[in-house]
């Protein structure tokens, strides 16, 4: 009964994020303390919809399946902790799993054998991180790491390839997210290369609070020099300049988004890029 209930009111678990552990405890007659703790695998699909209120349908490729299809998935998922810092998978490593995530953010990494990087893609809980298991590899071709910790939850290779030879919502929902994270990539290589530091900081602090819900950022001056692939005495001059303008706060790893709309005006032309494509290509929410 308290099953039929979870599976039948996705929306309702969805719109009281806050309130579905309490919903749930109520339906099963248990305490909030008994309730599975974050971190947990294998969960069941009764408690995976609660988990202190984190759901799969935080994940807008998730939230876009129809109900029949987001039921059979369900089971399946796996809810992961995402603590900033851990490498998902590194570059060339073979993927088990695709990650929907909800509130965490990863980076896409490429390494240079010097030792540096640089960032070519971001992902957060628009996305997935995994999709070249669909697209005939299945192996990573960056190394993916927590920029924002969070959590997601996963699938594993076997069920996706499974659910994929469907031909159903969600392979067209993925194959037009790849087309998002590949214009996403060709745009970031493009800026790299041709704007200033400052406009490349503009945009990632953008693309970064996208996936936030509020405008606070934690990230210190050395990762996203890191990230940008530029001297950090470069970084810590730009974001000088956006905090002399009231743009940003910045203070030990801590940084607070003032003025949004100034920030966008200093971003250079490929964050409206990056999401007026995003939102071109995602903006049918539902797929039949």
């Amino acid at each position: 009964m308290a099953m039929a209930y979870v599976l039948n009111n996705c929306d309702t678990l969805k719109k009281g994020a806050k309130n579905n552990a309490a919903v749930l405890s109520v339906l099963r007659g248990e305490s909030m303390g008994e309730l599975i703790q974050p971190g947990t695998q294998n969960l069941t699909s009764l408690r995976i919809a609660g988990l202190y209120g984190h759901n799969p349908l935080q994940n807008h490729i998730l939230d876009a399946l129809p109900p029949e299809d987001f039921r059979r998935l369900l089971p399946h998922l796996e809810f992961v902790a995402m603590p900033f810092g851990m490498t998902v998978c590194e570059a060339d490593s073979q993927i088990r799993h695709i990650y929907f995530l909800t509130s965490s953010i990863i980076s896409l990494l490429h390494d240079m054998k010097d030792g540096s990087s640089a960032e070519t893609a971001v992902i957060g809980n628009e996305g997935a991180l995994g999709v070249t298991l669909f697209m005939g590899g299945g192996k990573s071709l960056n190394r993916a790491t927590v920029k924002s910790a969070g959590y997601g939850f996963r699938l594993k290779a076997s069920i996706l390839a499974e659910e994929f030879a469907r031909g159903g919502a969600l392979q067209q929902l993925l194959l037009r997210y790849t087309q998002t994270l590949l214009a996403q990539m060709s745009q970031t290589a493009v800026c790299n290369r041709h704007h200033s530091v400052p406009q490349q900081l503009c945009r990632s602090l953008l693309l970064t609070l996208d996936r936030l819900p509020g405008n606070e950022i934690s990230v210190t001056q050395s990762s996203i020099a890191a990230m940008l692939g530029v001297r950090r005495e470069s970084i810590a001059e730009a974001a000088g300049k956006l905090q002399e303008d009231g743009l940003i706060q910045y203070a030990r790893g801590h940084l607070t988004v003032l003025d949004r709309s100034g920030l966008e005006a200093r971003a250079c032309e490929c964050y409206l890029g990056l999401k007026h494509d995003y939102h071109d290509t995602l903006s049918e929410k539902k797929v039949s």
